[in-house]
């Protein structure tokens, strides 16, 4: 590749972006009383020199103060997979806060059962719990494993993401032992105190982990996806399930961002047994909500421990997890939206997307590959695809990343801003997929040619 062009062509991006862009410069420019100018750090993870800012959104559209319009295929990074503001969601939310009133009440509403039976006939696990986000719902998951083991370290892969639990921030370092990962801010204590770490497709790895015998759970995604989509080998979930019975640790799933495989994730999808499941993002149709789901064994054996404290000060809930706004949001996402039927036509449009992003790889003869997770799609420069987070991480290029980012932005289409990912909703179309085909070839011909 050619640097000096990409850098210059990144400048050129980056100038037109300031261009198009003046009131949310000036936005930005205000916001002196906000920390990092923005309301959650993680905002300035953006290619240029300052995010866009909203003004209105719907369906698989958003519209920027500036008075553009974005095809958007970042979704809120999952968060808006049942797309922006689904009518079914927004009737709910109307009628429980405006309609009914009462968004919590500290009272169960009778929609929390038929999101758990629900979740049941997705994803198997039998009892549920609600939260307001993934990583409370992992948080969660934890104490329990710990509690009914007796064991205190959490087992996760390098660079998979759990969220900000304390005990996910640890990778494999270049003497192939854990340590904690770059960036990690302000850790109570040293993580290796807390977790292990095994390289994600590495079942010896794994083993010689789990051998230490002070392992709670395993905490992972079926497949990486916040470090790039890394899919798992033939055998190797297979592996983890058989190793984690026989070492007597607990297996979680993370569906957070893997749900895009299908209705039910990849434990449906792939026929997974875990003894809990994650959840957040995507389910509450833009309304915060997470869940997780235990065994019927595991939810019996943990109800049944007296020394457990389960409905006070056990660490395990919150005021607003499970209010009646947020499962009504749920029941309608599940039930009206993010149907069998809506994942069907996502994993057919992925399909179509994938397919034009490899056929720009294919057109310059780039060592670059693009990998799918159902209705989930990301382009990597490295072929093969990593198989490793480790690997994953290696192959990022940030000025390159940026120049894709801002030339698709500046033309009207946003990927998710943390790495190359593009992800349908029930309202994407089929134009929406080849639009994104058409710009990105013209990205790569401006690059290449």
């Amino acid at each position: 590749m050619d640097r000096v062009r990409l850098r210059r062509l990144l400048a050129r991006e980056s100038v037109e972006a300031q261009r198009q862009n003046p009131r949310s410069k000036a936005a930005y420019a205000r916001a002196d009383h906000l920390f990092g100018r923005v309301p959650m750090t993680w905002m300035n993870k953006t290619a240029g020199a300052f995010p866009r800012y909203l003004a209105a959104a719907r369906g698989a559209r958003v519209m920027d103060i500036d008075g553009h319009e974005y095809i958007d295929f970042c979704l809120g990074d999952t968060g808006a997979m049942a797309g922006h503001s689904p009518d079914a969601v927004a009737a709910a939310v109307q009628q429980r806060f405006t309609d009914l009133g009462g968004a919590t009440a500290m009272l169960p509403t009778e929609d929390a059962e038929w999101v758990g039976a629900e979740l049941t006939r997705r994803f198997g696990l039998t009892r549920w719990s609600f939260s307001l986000t993934a990583t409370d719902a992992n948080r969660w998951a934890i104490r329990l494993a710990r509690a009914v083991t007796g064991r205190p370290k959490i087992l996760v892969n390098s660079y998979s993401y759990h969220g900000s639990v304390d005990e996910s921030l640890i990778v494999v370092g270049p003497d192939g032992r854990g340590t904690a990962r770059p960036g990690n801010v302000g850790a109570p204590c040293d993580v290796t105190l807390t977790s292990r770490v095994a390289e994600f497709n590495d079942l010896d790895q794994l083993e010689r982990e789990l051998a230490h015998g002070d392992v709670a759970a395993v905490l992972m995604e079926p497949a990486l996806t916040n470090i790039g989509i890394v899919l798992p080998e033939p055998g190797y979930l297979e592996g983890v399930r058989e190793l984690t019975r026989r070492s007597g640790a607990l297996l979680i799933n993370d569906e957070t961002h893997t749900f895009s495989a299908g209705p039910g994730g990849c434990t449906a999808a792939w026929g997974l047994e875990p003894d809990m499941l994650t959840i957040g993002k995507a389910i509450g149709g833009g309304i915060p909500a997470g869940a997780y789901g235990l065994s019927a064994e595991l939810a019996e054996l943990l109800l049944g421990r007296a020394d457990l404290d389960l409905v006070d000060m056990g660490g395990v809930g919150g005021t607003l997890a499970g209010n009646a706004l947020s499962v009504a949001a749920t029941r309608a996402t599940l039930e009206d939206v993010l149907t069998d039927q809506a994942f069907a036509a996502m994993d057919e449009l992925s399909r179509r997307f994938e397919a034009g992003v490899r056929a720009g790889i294919e057109r310059w003869d780039l060592p670059w590959s693009v990998s799918r997770l159902g209705a989930r799609s990301e382009y990597r420069f490295a072929n093969p695809a990593p198989r490793t987070g480790t690997q994953s991480a290696a192959a990022s290029d940030t000025d390159l990343e940026d120049y894709l980012h801002l030339y698709l932005a500046n033309r009207g289409l946003l990927l998710t801003p943390f790495h190359n990912m593009a992800l349908m909703c029930p309202a994407t179309t089929d134009k929406d997929v080849d639009t994104h085909t058409e710009v990105f070839g013209e990205a790569l011909s401006e690059l290449f040619g």
